[in-house]
């Protein structure tokens, strides 16, 4: 498939993604509206950050338990059910007189719940599509993705100027709702992908199985820490150009858009494996320069070319896929979503923790540092992965798994 008059004749493709813009919307104006909120009341760049990013960290507590419903549990329903709980819990943070305390209290039960989120849309989307659709489709998944964040982040930070954090977080549940509305009347209810019921020891021995190769491994890794250390970068916008903040999210996700839509539409097949490492090497080298605490216009061009770089998660999307059966599909992605989201959370803390030490400039520029020498890490062991013979995996079905191409 590689027409998007296909993809979008495809059915409950645009619901879903209609239901995921408004949850996506949700996220980035209550996200910044959040982070705001914390650095106005403490003056701490490591507050800020984790209250924007932390949260993450309780989907790895969460996935341990709930992730095998991902495959286990009807999607709509699922899905739609989130939405509400997020509302809820976002307009509880929008409470006057909150402490702080309480307001992680809140974000860490969102954190857990939420770890069933991306396994659960992941796999709908690998099931409404055909498999030659699924890279195209989910290159239009993650440039919706950057567009909600730009016109999320840009209107975040026009509404700050005019209306007041909490009122921002109560903007921000009424999207999820709209979310949980979309989602309930635009889909079909389907049944579980796998059966049997969802439990900590069936969560346990899936994720062990999916670990349990070494070309998973390294396509998990290269999914989760290159871009778990830039988006701790991407945490200290707020702290580093407090008054510019929503613009250099908006520029981010502007380039995000632009890397998904090249590599999804533009990129022949036979050419994408070859991407991963150079576009990983992007996602990082433009926040070396923060070192020299450049003004808001080059940090946002900065931002901008370095987010082109997120469009590595598609290529090894596309990896992961070929290597996992169908059944397993969900809990796969979930996996890469939880083990995302948590680096992301581990980034944010880290580089909030340097800001803390040292100046967020600093901070940025040790966390791309960092990444790069991750990614070269990585690159090589894949090219080591290479000279291996193929072996099988017989506890996926005995189908022989191909060497790691990056």
């Amino acid at each position: 498939m590689r027409s998007y008059r296909t993809l979008f004749r495809t059915p409950e493709f645009t619901p879903f993604l209609l239901s995921f813009a408004a949850d996506a919307a949700a996220r980035t104006i209550g996200g910044l509206a959040l982070g705001t909120l914390v650095f106005r009341a403490t003056g701490s760049p490591l507050l800020s950050a984790v209250s924007m990013f932390g949260p993450q960290l309780a989907q790895l507590a969460g996935a341990t338990f709930l992730l095998s419903g991902a495959d286990r549990l009807p999607p709509r329903a699922i899905l739609s059910g989130l939405a509400v709980v997020f509302a809820a819990g976002t307009a509880v943070l929008a409470l006057p007189g909150l402490p702080v305390g309480a307001l992680f209290a809140v974000l860490l039960l969102q954190g857990l719940v939420a770890s069933l989120g991306g396994g659960v849309r992941g796999g709908l989307l690998n099931e409404i599509l055909p498999k030659d659709g699924y890279v195209l489709g989910r290159s239009v998944y993650n440039m919706l993705w950057g567009l909600t964040q730009m016109a999320g982040f840009a209107t975040g930070g026009a509404l700050l100027a005019l209306l007041s954090p909490r009122t921002c977080l109560l903007l921000a549940a009424a999207l999820y709702l709209v979310s949980a509305l979309v989602t309930r009347l635009g889909l079909t209810a389907r049944p579980p992908r796998s059966s049997g019921r969802p439990s900590l020891s069936a969560t346990w021995r899936v994720n062990a199985l999916l670990w349990s190769s070494r070309p998973r491994r390294l396509a998990y890794l290269g999914l989760w820490v290159p871009n778990g250390l830039v988006v701790g970068s991407d945490s200290l916008y707020v702290s580093y150009a407090p008054a510019a903040a929503g613009t250099l999210y908006a520029c981010g996700a502007l380039g995000m858009f632009v890397g998904d839509m090249a590599v999804g539409r533009l990129v022949p097949p036979a050419l994408r494996p070859r991407l991963a490492t150079p576009l990983r090497l992007l996602l990082a080298a433009p926040y070396l320069f923060f070192v020299l605490r450049p003004g808001v216009a080059l940090s946002a061009a900065a931002a901008c070319v370095a987010s082109v770089g997120f469009a590595a998660s598609l290529v090894l999307q596309e990896r992961l896929m070929s290597l996992t059966p169908d059944d397993l599909a969900g809990q796969a992605l979930g996996l890469y979503a939880t083990g995302m989201a948590a680096l992301q959370g581990i980034g944010a803390a880290l580089a909030g923790t340097l800001a803390q030490l040292t100046s967020p400039a600093t901070a940025m520029t040790l966390m791309a540092a960092a990444s790069v020498t991750v990614t070269l890490t990585l690159a090589a062991l894949n090219r080591h992965e290479e000279r291996r013979p193929a072996v099988p995996d017989t506890r996926l079905g005995g189908v022989p798994e191909p060497a790691a191409t990056d």
